[in-house]
C-alpha cells in the first residue's frame, strides 16, 4: 500500500504542469480612443474588430499600419452581432437603438466617457486592461506615458501658442490638449483672450493680435493662409490633428511633437 502511494506521488511530480487559462473576453471596439489602447493590450484573437475610424487616415489616432492589422466595423448592430463578441466598447454617442439591439443579442456594452485629462486617460487604460485581463501591459503603458510626459516638461519661460483647429476653433483651458501644451512650454493664447472650448477665432483676429507660435491643426485655407507666415516674430508649425483626439498612447506622440516644436523656438 505504502509503495503504491509513493509511486503515485512520484508520477504526479513528474507529470507535466497543467496551466489553467481563463477564457478571454472577446471584444469589438467602436471607440477610436479605445482602439489605440486595445490593440496594445488585447490578444490578437481577443480583439475581433476595431472602429472604421482607425482605418481612416483622416480620423485615426493610431499608426495606420498597426490599425490595419485588425478587422474594422462600421458600427452597425448587424455587423457586430455577426461577429458574436462578448463585449462591445463604445463611446457615449452610441445610438440607443444600436445599444438595445446588441443587448438583446446577449452582447454586453461598455460605454466610455470623454478624455479631458491624463487621469481620464489612465482610467480608460485601467478599464481596458481589466477587460482584456492584461493588467501588466496596462501598467507598462501608463508608465511609458508618464515617462514621455516627464521627459517633455519645459523648464524655461512658456511661449504663447494658438492651437488652431479645423473650423477655426480653439481648445478650452480644461482639456487634455491644454494640459499637453502647458507641460511642453506653452500657454494658451485663446484662454488669455477669455475663449473656451470650441470657440471660433477668425483669421482677422489672429492677424491683429498674434501669439508667439501658431499651431495649425487642420488643412483648411484659413489655418494655412500665407499671411500667417508673414507675421513678425511669430513661428508657424503644423500639428497633426489626430494627436488631439485621444489619450492613451497618443499622448506619447503628441508631447514628443510639441516638445520638438518648443525646442525649435528656443
Amino acid at each position: 500500500m505504502r509503495v503504491a502511494l509513493l509511486l503515485a506521488l512520484l508520477l504526479a511530480a513528474c507529470a507535466p504542469e497543467q496551466v489553467v487559462r481563463e477564457e478571454q473576453t472577446t471584444i469589438v471596439s467602436l471607440n477610436p480612443c479605445a482602439d489605440a489602447i486595445l490593440t496594445q493590450l488585447a490578444a490578437p484573437e481577443q480583439l475581433l474588430a476595431i472602429s472604421h475610424y482607425s482605418h481612416d487616415p483622416r480620423a485615426t489616432s493610431m499608426p495606420l499600419d498597426n490599425a490595419r492589422q485588425f478587422a474594422s466595423t462600421g458600427g452597425t448592430a448587424e455587423e457586430i452581432i455577426a461577429l458574436a463578441p462578448d463585449m462591445v466598447v463604445a463611446d457615449i454617442f452610441l445610438p440607443p437603438a444600436t445599444k438595445t439591439a446588441l443587448q438583446r443579442a446577449g452582447i454586453k456594452v461598455m460605454q466610455t466617457g470623454m478624455i479631458t485629462s491624463r487621469a481620464d486617460s489612465d482610467t480608460l487604460i485601467d478599464e481596458m486592461a481589466a477587460l482584456t485581463g492584461n493588467g501588466h501591459d496596462g501598467d507598462a503603458l501608463k508608465a511609458d506615458i508618464a515617462a514621455s510626459w516627464n521627459a517633455a516638461k519645459w523648464q524655461g519661460a512658456p511661449a504663447t501658442a494658438l492651437l488652431w483647429q479645423e473650423g477655426g476653433i480653439v481648445p478650452g483651458d480644461d482639456t487634455l490638449a491644454a494640459a499637453m501644451l502647458k507641460q511642453t512650454g506653452f500657454t494658451l493664447h485663446s484662454a488669455a483672450k477669455g475663449m473656451g472650448q470650441g470657440a471660433y477665432l477668425p483669421l482677422e483676429a489672429v492677424l491683429a493680435d498674434p501669439p508667439q507660435v501658431i499651431l495649425a491643426s487642420g488643412g483648411e485655407r484659413m489655418l494655412t493662409h500665407p499671411a500667417l507666415r508673414e507675421l513678425d516674430a511669430v513661428a508657424y508649425a503644423r500639428f497633426d490633428s489626430s494627436l488631439l483626439y485621444c489619450g492613451g498612447p497618443t499622448i506619447i506622440r503628441a508631447v514628443e511633437r510639441l516638445a520638438q516644436i518648443r525646442e525649435g523656438l528656443s
